[in-house]
């Protein structure tokens, strides 16, 4: 028994990262894509309007937002694998208890409390990946699987906004809208816990976590790993650079889905379940991982000063193409299916721009996964007010001119991405 319980602390053989990253990447993409992007779809089709549609699938996301206030105490407790395969299981199980609360009468309140729990889960599940990810890979490997790991945080993309979302089209036509979602939620449930399982035998530690004795000396830490994150060299320029990197995104991610299945009278491009499935989610998502995977290894060879301009213009120019589409609705499919294809290969090649600037730039130090967890928290925050306001825009402005605000949205991260300072150079662990 004595050996047994030295086990957990010995140093055992390294695990190859591929037999981790891409799984429990997708683990952290599944919540975050079905929340963020097929519940847009979802509601609509269950008859919710565009404006709550857009303010509560963007208030849902909060925790991703303010998940630096728990972050510090997932490094006081227990191991990083832990609040991972345990998150995993807490989402599996929620969703669940969504795809059963979509027949009651008041279905959008509790299916938005669930969502809310969803969220909780997903944030803390990233804190912990995000952790176990710079704990596990030196500076050198993070870039070399940086790639990797955006591409099947983008799998699920693949899955979700994509096949399950066409599913979703083909049983509508069979079974109605309600029991349709029900088995799409169904199915993220079952995927979550099997994921959960799996992970409990495949991934690594992380790391032990520090030893606290009790509540003040917690909180203590917490003080220390708050403080110590602002103190950091150009922290206040990071901050800005980080909410503006992503501003056009977060303002155009929540009304895509609806411009793309608006009708053409409306001003949309009239695409169906099915079409958007196909579009969007897989065909889509593939440029986004081939981007993503490219982009990753360029930045490996080149390093993260020299491409970073580039990567900014990468996610943020391609929603011109949706200017472009708003003004000309073109009638061939195979035009609006370029313009999404060549837009997701941009987004995927320039948001690992973003994710390396947090890891390499803001995280390092001694409370790299709470110091990242803050940079992330901070991004989402822009993306997330963003999103609130974005249905509105389109609702009184109109598709063409809400894609005028999303093109004046990038200038400001364009012109940053030229002068943000770089405060490490070398290959700080």
């Amino acid at each position: 028994m004595k050996e047994l319980t030295a086990l957990p602390s010995s140093a055992p053989p390294r695990r190859s990262p591929l037999r981790w990253v891409p799984s429990v990447y997708f683990a952290m993409g599944m919540p975050f894509v079905m929340l963020s992007l097929v519940s847009v779809v979802m509601l609509k089709d269950l008859g919710v309007s565009n404006t709550q549609i857009t303010l509560w699938t963007s208030l849902i996301l909060l925790p991703w937002t303010l998940k630096p206030l728990w972050s510090p105490f997932l490094e006081l407790f227990r191991t990083k694998k832990y609040f991972i395969v345990g998150a995993q299981l807490i989402t599996g199980l929620s969703f669940a208890l969504l795809a059963l609360s979509l027949p009651l009468p008041d279905f959008f309140g509790y299916a938005i409390a669930l969502m809310g729990l969803i969220a909780i889960s997903g944030a803390t599940h990233d804190i912990a990946t995000d952790g176990l990810y710079m704990a596990e890979l030196d500076t050198s490997t993070q870039a070399k699987y940086i790639g990797w790991q955006g591409a099947f945080f983008n799998v699920a993309k693949v899955v979700c906004n994509g096949g399950l979302v066409f599913l979703a089209g083909a049983l509508m036509k069979h079974l109605g809208a309600l029991y349709a979602w029900m088995i799409i939620t169904g199915i993220c449930a079952g995927v979550m816990i099997a994921l959960s399982l799996y992970h409990s035998r495949a991934l690594p530690s992380g790391g032990a976590a520090a030893k606290i004795r009790s509540f003040a000396e917690g909180w203590d830490s917490f003080r220390e790993v708050f403080s110590t994150f602002f103190r950091k060299t150009y922290i206040w320029y990071y901050i800005i650079f980080i909410i503006l990197y992503r501003l056009a995104e977060g303002l155009a991610i929540k009304v895509l889905p609806l411009f793309l299945k608006a009708g053409v009278a409306e001003g949309g491009m009239g695409l169906t379940n099915e079409d958007y499935g196909l579009i969007v989610g897989t065909w889509g998502t593939l440029a986004f991982i081939l981007g993503s995977i490219l982009a990753g290894y360029m930045v490996a060879r080149k390093g993260l000063r020299r491409t970073l301009f580039l990567l900014c213009c990468s996610i943020n120019l391609p929603f011109l193409l949706y200017l472009l589409l708003a003004i000309y609705q073109p009638s061939q499919i195979i035009l609006t299916g370029a313009a999404i294809v060549g837009e997701y290969f941009g987004y995927g090649f320039g948001f690992v721009g973003l994710t390396l600037f947090m890891m390499q730039q803001v995280a390092p130090g001694k409370h790299k996964m709470a110091h990242y967890a803050f940079a992330s928290g901070i991004m989402n925050l822009g993306y997330m007010l963003a999103g609130m306001i974005s249905g509105w825009l389109s609702d009184r402005f109109g598709y063409e001119l809400f894609f005028i605000f999303v093109a004046l949205a990038m200038i400001p991260a364009l012109l940053f991405s030229r002068i943000v300072p770089f405060a490490h150079t070398g290959n700080e662990q």
